[in-house]
């Protein structure tokens, strides 16, 4: 196994000459990307003044570092992140409690409407958000709970788990279903029960697609606009996506652009910290899934 880890393959040129447009369309965005966040990095360390004199990357007044501190106690940057990681984490712990049995389910027992169903999950994953959320906030909106925190939060959290079932669904179909039957039937032998089998051998074993599909969950829901727009109208609901667009609007009376920099840097952290230290895990995650 070592060996066949350690082997490469013999360089193409042929191959690799194909690719060439490839890879420079690949580099040009790395470039392009990384220079588009060092330069809001650089800023975010700067002063509005240098910012507009075009000097953000020079420092010549030092790094600022309160402008950090600005963005999180002044600007109500901790309540929007602290909101989001809310959402994020219950919703996900939520689709995975939910999901990955309905997966399995799906993915084992042949009963009328297994079927339908599958191809339901499917087609929902086609249907627009503005479809259902319109109608829902009429619905909510009549219940009066929207200026309620709690309610409020509540709301939000059942409507980023109900949007993100059918693809947590489908997405960990494909896993289960590509786990030999072998184990379910040694666990029969042996007098364990199926609800005890899936969650002591058959969930353990789908652990790569189940963290996938929650960094996939947890990011989507970070960066979430459009539903906490609308149903968060209290500054006290709002996540980290809304409480940004709100700065931006603010930026016009304060120009406080080095402290909105320095948000934009807090915001994006916790879903760049996944992409670097779990990189590994979303792509054998996602690849596991295709084998079969």
């Amino acid at each position: 196994m070592a060996k066949e880890k350690g082997a490469r393959r013999p360089f193409n040129l042929k191959k690799e000459v194909k690719l060439l447009p490839g890879y420079i369309i690949l580099l040009l965005w790395v470039i392009f990307t990384i220079a588009l966040l060092g330069w809001v990095f650089g800023a975010s360390f700067s002063t509005t003044a240098e910012i507009f004199q075009g000097k953000a990357l020079k420092f010549e007044s030092g790094l600022h570092f309160e402008n950090y501190a600005k963005a999180w106690n002044g600007a109500g940057v901790a309540g929007f992140f602290g909101n989001s990681l809310i959402y994020s984490v219950i919703s996900c712990t939520i689709l995975i409690l939910v999901c990955a049995p309905a997966a399995y389910v799906l993915s084992r027992f042949d009963f009328i409407a297994n079927k339908f169903i599958q191809t339901s999950f499917v087609s929902a994953m086609g249907v627009p958000a503005i479809m259902v959320v319109l109608p829902l906030f009429s619905i909510i909106s009549g219940m009066g709970i929207l200026n309620n925190v709690a309610a409020g939060r509540t709301v939000l959290i059942i409507l980023y788990v109900g949007i993100n079932v059918p693809y947590t669904t489908i997405f960990l179909l494909t896993f289960f279903s590509n786990i030999s039957r072998t184990y379910e039937e040694a666990a029969a032998i042996d007098g364990c029960p199926p609800m005890r089998t899936f969650w002591k051998i058959m969930f353990p074993m789908a652990q790569s697609g189940i963290v996938t599909v929650t960094i996939f969950n947890f990011i989507n829901i970070w960066n979430e606009y459009f539903l906490s727009l609308i149903f968060a109208s209290s500054d006290k609901l709002k996540p980290v996506a809304p409480g940004l667009y709100g700065m931006i609007n603010s930026m016009k009376y304060t120009g406080d652009w080095a402290g909105m920099f320095a948000a934009v840097i807090i915001v994006f952290l916790p879903t760049f910290i996944l992409y670097i230290f779990l990189s590994e895990k979303i792509i054998g995650g996602v690849t596991g899934g295709i084998k079969g």
